[in-house]
């Protein structure tokens, strides 16, 4: 293999896992999200849970 032919190849695999890079900061960046969203509900479920069990015993 020549050296024109590496330097092709290499820089064609380094493409390749840019994209790859690309994907996966994504992908990251929508768990992180939805990771946040879960916790924002479950707050809010465990504050409704409260308030009911409150109003409940005071029923």
């Amino acid at each position: 293999m020549t050296d024109p032919e590496m330097l092709e190849r290499i820089t064609a695999r380094r493409a390749e896992l840019d994209g790859f890079e690309e994907q996966l900061v994504k992908q990251l960046f929508a768990a992180r999200a939805e990771r946040d969203e879960l916790a924002v509900a479950e707050r809010v479920w465990q504050r409704m849970s409260e308030q009911l069990a409150d109003e409940q015993a005071a029923a």
